[in-house]
């Protein structure tokens, strides 16, 4: 054995919570809207950005191309996004949400903020320092 501690390792943790804490979310979305985690991404980053090109939404979300394209894919075919292309290049598809998209998003931000604070309440007293540790390993 080489000494080394897998549980103990700070990008394993961090992995292990980000699926764990993504995965209690979408329960909640998916029993909803029977959306997937890669669904919520694309619908998320829209209704902040607007109207996006899959190449932007795949760099922000941190998601293959492909399987922003499947989501998407998904999301127009149940109405919540439409998709053009793009007049200066036709290999470029914008995305952007519908009014079905929009009204979902309407429904979801507030299970968001409320599945937030339930996450930020187990933190306790350590909220803010677990924030703004975050954003620096985030920078």
């Amino acid at each position: 054995m080489t000494g080394f501690d897998l549980d103990g390792f700070l990008p394993y943790q961090l992995a292990v919570l980000s699926a764990r804490v993504s995965r209690e979310f979408s329960t909640l979305y998916r029993r909803k809207f029977g959306i997937s985690i890669a669904e919520w991404r694309v619908v998320a980053h829209l209704s902040q950005s607007g109207s996006v090109s899959v190449r932007e939404i795949h760099k922000r979300v941190d998601m293959d191309k492909s399987k922003v394209s499947r989501a998407a894919s998904r999301l127009e075919s149940n109405g919540y996004v439409s998709k053009s292309s793009n007049p200066e290049d036709g290999r470029l598809v914008s995305l952007a949400l519908t009014a079905k998209g929009r009204a979902m998003v309407a429904e979801l931000a507030p299970l968001a903020h409320g599945f937030e604070q339930e996450v930020m309440q187990k933190l306790g007293q350590d909220a803010t320092a677990f924030r703004q540790a975050l954003a620096r390993l985030l920078d």
